[in-house]
C-alpha cells in the first residue's frame, strides 16, 4: 500500500489548511504524525473503518480527521492554527484497529507564521 500526502504550505496563525492522504488501498485504521524541528513524531489524530476518530490533546478542538472510503483518502482539517503546529505532517496507516502503523506516506510541511 502506498500513501500520498499533500496539502501543506504556509499560513499565518488563526488560518486553516487542509491536508489530504490518498492511499491505493482501503485500510482500517488512517492518522496523521507530525514531527517538529528537534523533537520527536508526534500522534496527530487517527480514524478508524467505523469512522470513529481520536486525537491528541493538542489539537483537540481545532483538527478534525474524517475518511472517504471510495477515494481510499484521509483529510485533516486544521483550523485556528498556531506557531507550535508548524511540522511535517505525515499520514500513516494500518489493516487492524491497534499495533504499529504499517504504512507511511511522505511528510508534507506545514508551517504557520506567527
Amino acid at each position: 500500500v502506498q500513501l500520498q500526502a499533500s496539502g501543506g504550505g504556509l499560513v499565518q496563525a488563526g488560518g486553516s489548511l487542509r491536508l489530504s492522504c490518498a492511499a491505493s488501498g482501503s485500510l482500517y485504521t488512517m492518522a496523521w504524525f507530525r514531527q517538529a524541528p528537534g523533537k520527536e513524531r508526534e500522534f496527530v489524530a487517527a480514524i478508524f473503518w467505523s469512522s470513529r476518530s481520536t486525537y491528541a490533546d493538542s489539537v483537540k478542538g481545532r483538527f478534525t480527521i474524517s475518511r472517504d472510503d471510495a477515494r481510499n483518502t484521509v483529510y485533516l482539517q486544521m483550523n485556528s492554527l498556531k506557531f507550535e503546529d508548524t511540522a511535517v505532517y505525515y499520514c500513516a496507516a494500518r489493516g487492524t484497529a491497534n499495533g504499529p502503523y504499517d504504512y507511511w506516506g511522505q511528510g508534507t510541511q506545514v508551517t504557520v507564521s506567527s
